[in-house]
């Protein structure tokens, strides 16, 4: 069975490695490629535990996640010159990391017991703040607030199709995989297919 633990240290490695790209593409030290990788790796869990306070927080109490982001930092400083396109990389690594995390934060919340709304909320914060973070950080365009692209939607579905497959289904893995098929399956979408939301237009006001 794939725990709550797995997803976080498969979705801290694939996250550290988007943030170590992001920091390859500011032209940052070794010091800034472990950084950029910690905080965009541990960034959505640290929120998710806090709010359902959980005592410790998932990498204060196992620092493994710490060693696993580090890792994956020292990884990308010696081989993102070997990338033809880092931006293209780093939105791929960014749709699996993202995938991964909003499982692991509706395991955690539908562990816990928690009420739909919250396991919603926590799959989406879970997946999509860490990123938020490393691009404020490096001021890169958050991938979140892209125009019209699939990104919240991505990790609501999939928190949604988590919920829905512990509902109906009996095997304990149904809601891990439903959850990381949908929300890959509709962010690969908008980056390979241009799947969008209709996004507002302004309109002049009426006389």
């Amino acid at each position: 069975m794939m725990t709550p633990q797995v997803l976080d240290y498969l979705s801290v490695f694939v996250f550290a490695l988007s943030g170590a790209l992001v920091a390859s593409r500011a032209q940052l030290d070794i010091i800034g490629f472990l950084f950029m990788a910690c905080l965009t790796a541990v960034g959505g869990g640290t929120v998710r535990d806090l709010l359902l306070d959980r005592d410790p927080v998932f990498w204060v109490g196992d620092p493994m996640p710490l060693a696993i982001a580090c890792a994956g930092a020292v990884l990308v400083f010696f081989t993102a010159h070997l990338l033809e396109s880092r931006y293209r990389a780093l939105l791929w690594l960014d749709a699996a990391a993202l995938a991964i995390a909003v499982a692991a934060g509706a395991s955690v919340a539908m562990g816990l017991g928690q009420s739909v709304p919250i396991v919603l909320v926590m799959g989406v914060a879970t997946g999509t703040l860490g990123g938020l973070m490393r691009d404020v950080v490096c001021n890169e365009v958050p991938l979140v607030l892209k125009q019209g692209e699939l990104y919240v939607t991505a990790a609501f579905a999939g928190a949604g199709a988590a919920l829905l497959a512990a509902a109906f289904l009996p095997q304990p893995i149904a809601p891990v995989l439903a959850c990381i098929l949908v929300t890959f399956a509709l962010r690969a979408g908008s980056l390979a297919f241009g799947w969008r939301l209709p996004v507002y237009r302004a309109r002049p006001p009426r006389d």
